[in-house]
């Protein structure tokens, strides 16, 4: 699945900026409904992920049961606060 994928499915449009707050937080609101439910290790990151970067992921230790899956988070938003701060710099 595919970032691009993943706005398609769960808002209807790759272009989070042309979206109504309805219809975000109606997306979100379906994401973590399947972040629930999903049970591929990879897929349920993404999911999480995707949550993150717009700031509605749960807690670490509430979306995943495994250490090895929140580390990898927890690397994930390290980058993610490594690029912003870079990017704050330029």
């Amino acid at each position: 699945m595919t970032f691009d994928d993943q706005l398609q499915r769960y808002f209807g449009t790759t272009d989070l900026a042309a979206l109504s707050h309805d219809a975000l937080a109606a997306g979100v609101d379906r994401m973590k409904v399947d972040l629930g439910l999903e049970t591929d290790r990879a897929r349920r990151f993404a999911l999480w992920a995707l949550l993150f970067t717009l700031g509605e992921a749960p807690d670490l230790d509430v979306a995943f049961k495994d250490e090895a899956d929140r580390e990898a988070a927890r690397n994930l938003m390290d980058l993610l606060a490594a690029a912003e701060e870079r990017g704050g710099e330029a």
